[in-house]
């Protein structure tokens, strides 16, 4: 271990090397160690891969701090910001061939095969496994986990982990260390504890029935305050975010929105106003950017909240997600994403409605079917998108059904709003 970790610091930028024995000092003294995979922190070429491991670490981050960071109180670390250049090289190729698979739906059939076959031989655990077990060395508390791979990891060393299963779906994976006494799972849902208990009686693994914890999805709570302040829509503009995931999926079903929706906002008194969160891809916010200038649509600061069409894109995850709490789920009324576990649960917090787009995978299928069954969100049709706001904007009886839809967000059970502070409490569940 000790060779292992001298001979991966050596190969770290020099500037890295104050930054990573601060980390593990930190998070060997802190109440609540948080560790995530998502490429968050790193400076010069920023990997995604995925906004839900960042995000939900963050509000669970959140939770404990309140209004001021406190490392004392909780420290997260996320061991790809301190991977060797070569390391790196390979890290960005596991990207780019998610990026590759996600943006074009004829490889949808590949995406499965690297689920069931391939997932172990991409370079994201041989990558982080030295920065990890550096970081962690030193850890004597529970290691709250919010990526697979990492918790497995650590379990396998020995150190306690409350890991976190970031969809309403279980993978395989999560029963590799699953047997060791040492390892909790936070889910989101009866539902999805019933699956863990049924997949590991199939691969005939033993699970204790008390290493399962409801606890519901982590938000973060300046997302739930968000609610606090908005109104459900009745008339005027619609506030619309159309948003990307952390890998720029949906791109095209994006373009068509957009190439209908941007003539409309030239009018003197549009009936919507668009935000599109981009996230860190580069290619949508240049899509964008081209479609304003193409239908000569003024593209408005971020801050502009009256504006017809804003932009929210940074080449880092951290300010990204930042600009989405800021200007998006405050602002919004209703939310035309795919529908991840981070975005769509995120947007119900906020007391928006759903309109979703093509799921990438079983997970989010089951995370659409759970908010169309609380009349919170329908499918977006895509190439008929405003014909299809005309109807649900159009009172049907007493209320439209984005009325009907904003209030049952806005009365969603607690469950859905309470996930950051019953993780935390997880650790204390015997």
């Amino acid at each position: 271990m000790i060779f292992l970790t001298l001979t991966h610091m050596s190969l770290l930028p020099a500037q890295l090397t104050d930054l990573y024995r601060r980390d593990r000092e930190l998070l060997a003294a802190t109440q609540l160690p948080i560790v995530t995979v998502a490429g968050t922190f790193r400076q010069d070429q920023d990997i995604v891969l995925s906004r839900a491991h960042f995000s939900m670490a963050l509000g669970v981050a959140n939770y404990i701090w309140g209004n001021k960071i406190d490392p004392q109180k909780a420290w997260i670390v996320d061991p790809t910001h301190y991977i060797s250049q070569t390391q790196w090289s390979k890290l960005e190729l596991t990207e780019e061939i998610a990026k590759i698979i996600i943006r074009h739906s004829f490889l949808h059939q590949i995406k499965t095969w690297i689920d069931q076959f391939g997932r172990s031989k991409l370079p994201i655990l041989q990558s982080i496994t030295p920065p990890l077990l550096y970081l962690t060395e030193h850890v004597e508390k529970p290691i709250f986990s919010f990526h697979i791979a990492a918790g497995n990891i650590l379990a396998a060393q020995g150190k306690e982990v409350i890991q976190v299963v970031t969809d309403p779906q279980v993978r395989e994976e999560y029963l590799q260390e699953v047997e060791r006494p040492n390892i909790k799972f936070c889910v989101f849902d009866d539902a999805t504890r019933l699956e863990f208990l049924e997949l590991a009686s199939i691969h005939h693994k033993k699970v204790r029935l008390d290493q399962i914890i409801v606890t519901g999805s982590p938000i973060d709570p300046r997302i739930i305050a968000a609610r606090k302040h908005k109104l459900t829509w009745r008339s005027g503009p619609l506030r619309l975010c159309i948003t990307t995931g952390g890998l720029g999926s949906n791109k095209e079903e994006m373009k068509k929105m957009l190439n209908q929706l941007l003539p409309l906002l030239n009018h003197k008194e549009p009936k919507y106003q668009v935000l599109v969160y981009a996230g860190t891809q580069k290619d949508i916010a240049e899509m964008v950017t081209q479609l304003a200038h193409q239908h000569s649509v003024t593209l408005s600061p971020a801050s502009h909240q009256h504006a017809s069409l804003r932009l929210l894109h940074h080449p880092h995850l951290l300010e990204a997600n930042e600009l989405l709490i800021k200007y998006g789920f405050p602002w919004a009324h209703g939310f035309i994403t795919k529908p991840s576990a981070d975005m769509a649960y995120d947007a119900v917090a906020a007391g928006c409605f759903l309109l979703t787009l093509q799921e990438w995978g079983v997970w989010e299928e089951k995370v659409r079917q759970v908010f169309e069954q609380k009349e919170i969100s329908r499918r977006a049709e895509v190439d008929h998108i405003v014909e299809q706001l005309i109807v649900l904007q159009s009172a049907r009886g007493k209320m439209s059904w984005i009325e009907h839809a904003m209030n049952h967000a806005f009365g969603i059970e607690k469950l859905f709003l309470l996930g950051s502070q019953k993780i935390v409490e997880a650790a204390h569940t015997t």
